[in-house]
């Protein structure tokens, strides 16, 4: 299949450009490049195994990359501690959530002030995220330790909101919720942008659904890009597929029979 390209400007907020990172003599992603402008939700697919929370963790300092940069507002930030990047507006909600479960949903809350910086009115944001989470409203007092998993998924992202980023990060949103839930949590990503006017990057598996609310898309196989294309030219099935499983000639007809959890594994990225 062709490689679609997007034309991203030069003066996006975020770039990642030939980025490889390792772990020990593993190389987790090779020459990795991605763009993302202010405004946009641009998803980073891609099977269990591939990279995807590695660059994550590249771009806010939580591993060094062996290789390449990372540029935010034109910044080189590639060196930077993760604290300082949250100061400059970046938050990650990372994989399987990560809530302190012996604070209460309130503590979680204030916590992700930590790094605003004097960035907007922090009892604002509350009560503007509380309208837009009514579950965390009712359940300020209560130990985050007994949330279900949708509603520690929203403590997660509400928590990341509070340091009031202009770019968020979001690592496997969907993975381990209900269907119903992921439907939810995906409905309340694509209201954090139009809403909120936040730029969001997520790194998913479930790709299918998440072809429906972003707005281009990078598929990443064995630590590489395979394709970057807008989100639009992937939604024949085949074609997503070929390129996120890596299969050759692949058919509408075979699709049909790829199993219903192909794209729902569990698992890290």
């Amino acid at each position: 299949m062709a490689e679609s390209r997007s034309q991203v400007p030069v003066d996006a907020l975020l770039s990642v450009d030939r980025l490889t990172t390792r772990y020990g003599l593993i190389e987790a992603v090779r020459s990795v490049s991605i763009q993302v402008r202010e405004g946009e939700i641009v998803a980073v697919l891609g099977p269990n195994g591939a990279g995807k929370s590695t660059i994550l963790m590249s771009v806010m300092g939580l591993v060094k990359p062996a290789s390449g940069t990372v540029n935010y507002e034109g910044k080189n930030i590639t060196r930077m501690e993760p604290e300082a990047i949250v100061r400059l507006g970046l938050s990650l909600v990372p994989e399987h959530r990560r809530i302190f479960k012996n604070l209460s949903v309130r503590e979680n809350l204030n916590l992700g002030t930590a790094g605003r910086r004097g960035r907007g009115d922090a009892k604002k944001d509350l009560d503007d995220l509380l309208q837009l989470f009514p579950i965390l409203a009712e359940r300020m007092d209560q130990m985050a330790g007994f949330l279900s998993g949708g509603e520690a998924q929203q403590l997660a992202i509400a928590r990341a909101i509070m340091s009031a980023p202009r770019l968020l990060l979001l690592d496997e949103p969907s993975l381990g919720l209900a269907p119903l839930l992921v439907d939810a949590v995906f409905e309340l990503i694509a209201r954090l942008r139009d809403e909120r006017g936040l730029t969001i990057l997520l790194v998913e598996q479930n790709a299918l659904q998440v072809l429906d609310f972003v707005d281009r898309t990078y598929i990443l196989r064995n630590g590489e890009i395979a394709l970057e294309a807008a989100a639009a030219d992937l939604a024949d099935e085949a074609q997503l597929l070929q390129a996120y499983l890596g299969l050759h000639d692949v058919s509408p007809e075979p699709a049909l029979a790829v199993p219903n959890d192909t794209f729902n594994r569990e698992g890290g990225a």
